[in-house]
């Protein structure tokens, strides 16, 4: 017993109640906000002098400096969480982003502009308090034994919910009981801006069909042909058994008739009746097959054999389902699921109000280039365009989305209340929804949810809590996947190709 209070000590001493949170806030801060950046990395506006052939801006580095309060007077000073509060005030810090306004190829002007005030996380390590002794806080005005992990905006408290969601690019299989469709496969495929639903399902005539986006029960072997795998065998490797299946044979014969990547698409452009000339309407099928048709395997031509690969395997699983040789997914499992933290839904927030922030950039350049005028960069970029739009999500709760209430004013009516209200986990479900299943107390919840901590009536097993000792590992740079790739396949790891 004693040795467990050692280690609970120990444990509590290393790791704050909110850690996992201030750490994907850091994430947030350290990469994810020059992710986004990178991402768009130039802008190139449709108006354009008439003396120029091609204008475009490039985004450079983001830099990032800790709170400051600008005084009357224009003298500048650190500004610490306990006078935000007592001005209601916003504790945040300035972003600034190099841009680069590129003409004809050579560079014509150049800047260091404040693109927006980000709402910084209090103990985070854009935070003054962080990596201060007890002593240090007590003189800064701090109660010493607070957890952080929440933000101050307009001098009121608010904390970001955290929210539960299903795990996305996991294929899951699952039975149907009545209909015409007797197994269906679906992944959500997502990347950064946006996730698709994709689903395969079977029907009882044994044919394998996809539907995704606004593309409706495409047959298996056309979308296979249309990503480029021609052959019968090629299908029938890819999904993988020494024996052909039955339905895998059905589904090969039926559409024998297509024989090649154009008819293919031909085919797929009459299911969504397209009323275009040929070499459009193929441009269009093109185009939907690379950007929406499983979009996190790659958005380009390269990415079409591996998403043939991972279709595959889809109609793979159903068919080990039909044989009884794996079991239904559970969705309420929680390797099936992923808690989004503050760094996620920041840059969710970030990411769209960016896209804003460049159409406002064209939009300036656009009236100066009709004026005859070459605007300069420090005047085309208005920082309280951004500023204003994340401090009125943080504010009111209104998250991208159409997700409501992800912030919430932190209660202090006492210390165990607010520290609770900072684990709190949120379900996306409807709450006026049944959803029995996913209310229930699971067994992969235990170590990892509170099996008490729930409230009354309608939210039941929708709002949960942490449990005391549980943490959550942030979101991983692209290198340090690789590297883990790299360490799996030295262990003997596979490619399924």
């Amino acid at each position: 017993m004693k040795n467990k209070r050692i280690l609970i000590k120990k444990f509590f001493e290393e790791t704050r109640f909110v850690k996992s949170n201030i750490d994907s806030y850091n994430s947030f801060i350290d990469w994810r906000m020059q992710k986004v950046i990178n991402a768009e990395k130039e802008l190139m506006p449709a108006v354009i002098p008439v003396d120029a052939e091609e204008v475009k801006f490039e985004f450079g580095e983001l830099t990032l400096r800790k709170p400051i309060i600008v005084e009357a007077d224009g003298a500048e000073r650190p500004l610490y969480p306990g006078e935000a509060r007592m001005r209601n005030l916003t504790y945040s810090a300035p972003v600034f982003l190099e841009i680069a306004l590129i003409v004809d190829g050579k560079e014509r002007d150049r800047a260091e502009v404040k693109i927006a005030e980000i709402p910084v996380m209090v103990n985070s390590k854009l935070c003054y308090l962080s990596g201060l002794t007890q002593d240090e806080l007590i003189t800064a005005g701090e109660d010493p034994m607070d957890p952080g992990g929440y933000f101050i905006v307009n001098g009121t408290e608010r904390a970001l919910v955290l929210l539960e969601d299903l795990a996305p690019n996991q294929i899951n299989v699952s039975k149907e009981k009545t209909g015409p469709v007797t197994h269906t496969a679906k992944v959500f495929s997502s990347i950064d801006t946006y996730k698709i639903s994709h689903a395969v399902e079977r029907t009882k005539e044994g044919i394998f069909q996809i539907s995704f986006s606004n593309v409706k029960k495409v047959p298996f072997t056309v979308l296979m042909k249309a990503l480029g795998m021609l052959k019968d065998k090629d299908i029938a490797d890819a999904v993988g058994f020494e024996e052909l299946p039955e339905d895998l044979y059905v589904n090969l014969i039926e559409f024998m008739s297509v024989t090649n990547q154009e008819e293919a698409k031909e085919f797929i452009s009459k299911t969504l009746q397209l009323a275009l000339p040929k070499e459009r309407k193929l441009q269009k099928i093109e185009s939907i097959l690379d950007s929406i048709f499983l979009p996190h395997l790659g958005t380009d031509k390269k990415a079409r054999l591996n998403k043939a690969h991972f279709l595959a395997q889809m109609v793979r699983k159903i068919v080990l389902l039909r044989k009884d040789v794996i079991r239904l997914d559970d969705k309420d499992h929680y390797m099936n699921k992923r808690i989004r933290m503050s760094g996620d839904l920041l840059e969710d927030l970030f990411r769209t109000n960016f896209k804003g922030l460049k159409n406002d950039i064209i939009y300036i350049f656009t009236r100066g280039v009709r004026r005859g005028k070459m605007i300069p960069i420090a005047s085309l970029v208005r920082a309280k365009f951004m500023t204003d739009k994340i401090r009125s999500a943080m504010g009111t709760g209104n998250w991208t989305g159409n997700r409501t209430g992800v912030s919430q004013r932190l209660e202090r009516d006492n210390p165990i209340a607010a520290i609770s209200q900072l684990r709190n986990v949120t379900s996306l479900l409807d709450a006026n929804r049944e959803s029995f299943e996913a209310r229930a107390l699971h067994p992969t919840h235990w170590g990892r949810l509170c099996a008490i901590e729930s409230p009354e009536g309608k939210n039941i097993g929708l709002r949960k809590n942490l449990a005391i000792t549980a943490t959550i590992t942030t979101e991983l740079k692209e290198t340090e996947y690789s590297k883990n790739l790299k360490t799996l396949q030295s262990l003997g790891l596979e490619d399924i190709k």
